[in-house]
C-alpha cells in the first residue's frame, strides 16, 4: 500500500512538472536565439507577485549575447512547452540604464508592448496552447539596450503562478517615443482583480482586464 501511494505521489509530481513551461528561446525577426536569454534554472513558476524574481525569474543563468534588432521588428519568445494553464500573457520592454548585460531589471524602466487577454462564451484565454508569443517592437521605441520580458499568469490556483523570462536586445533605428514606465515588481498590485479572479466560477466572468499597465504601441 505504501509503495502504491509513493508511486501515485511521484506520478502527481511528474504531471505537475509537465504542466510547467519556460520562455527559453528569443524570437527576433525571422531568427531565434537561446544565447540571448537569461534562462531560468528550472520550469517552476514565480510567486508572489511582489517577489524580485518577477523581473526575470529565480537566479537565471546569465545570457551569453545581446541581439541587435530594429524598431518595428518581430520580437517574442518560444516556450519549452505549450502554455497549459488558463491566464493572460504580456510582453514588456525594460530600458537598461547602460548595457543590458549589466542590468538587473530594477527601477521604473518597464513598459508593456503586447498582451493576450480573455475570450468569452466560453470563458478562456487567447494564449492557451501557444508555443510562441510574438509581437513587434513599436517603431517609436527609442534606440538603446533593453531587456525584453514575457509574463504568463496561470490562474488555475490562487494566488496565481507567474511564468516569466527575459532576454537581452539592442534596439537600433528607433524613434522618439516616451512611454509611461513601471517598476517590476510593482507593475501589478496583489489586490488586482485580474490575479484574484475565480476562473471556474459559475456563471463565468463576462469581463476581464489583463493586469499591469496599458499596452504602449507608440
Amino acid at each position: 500500500m505504501k509503495f502504491t501511494t509513493s508511486i501515485l505521489g511521484l506520478v502527481a509530481i511528474a504531471q505537475a512538472a509537465s504542466a510547467h513551461y519556460m520562455f527559453n528561446t528569443l524570437i527576433h525577426g525571422t531568427e531565434s536565439s537561446t544565447a540571448a536569454v537569461r534562462e531560468a534554472q528550472n520550469n517552476s513558476p514565480v510567486r508572489p507577485v511582489t517577489s524580485l524574481d518577477m523581473r526575470c525569474n529565480t537566479n537565471p543563468i546569465p545570457a551569453k549575447e545581446t541581439i541587435t534588432v530594429s524598431a518595428g521588428d518581430t520580437i517574442g519568445f518560444r516556450l519549452s512547452a505549450a502554455i497549459f494553464h488558463q491566464g493572460p500573457a504580456s510582453i514588456y520592454l525594460g530600458k537598461a540604464p547602460g548595457n543590458a548585460v549589466d542590468w538587473d531589471g530594477s527601477g521604473e524602466n518597464w513598459f508593456k508592448i503586447a498582451e493576450w487577454g480573455a475570450t468569452y462564451n466560453p470563458f478562456g484565454f487567447t494564449d492557451l496552447g501557444k508555443t510562441e508569443l510574438t509581437t513587434t517592437i513599436p517603431k517609436d521605441t527609442p534606440s538603446g539596450q533593453y531587456l525584453v520580458r514575457a509574463e504568463q499568469i496561470a490562474l488555475h490556483v490562487l494566488p496565481p503562478e507567474f511564468y516569466v523570462g527575459c532576454a537581452q536586445i539592442n534596439v537600433v533605428n528607433g524613434g522618439s517615443g516616451n512611454p509611461s514606465k513601471v517598476s517590476i515588481p510593482g507593475h501589478i498590485s496583489p489586490n488586482d482583480p485580474g490575479i484574484n479572479v475565480d476562473i471556474y466560477q459559475v456563471p463565468s466572468p463576462t469581463s476581464y482586464t489583463v493586469p499591469g499597465p496599458t499596452v504602449w504601441r507608440g
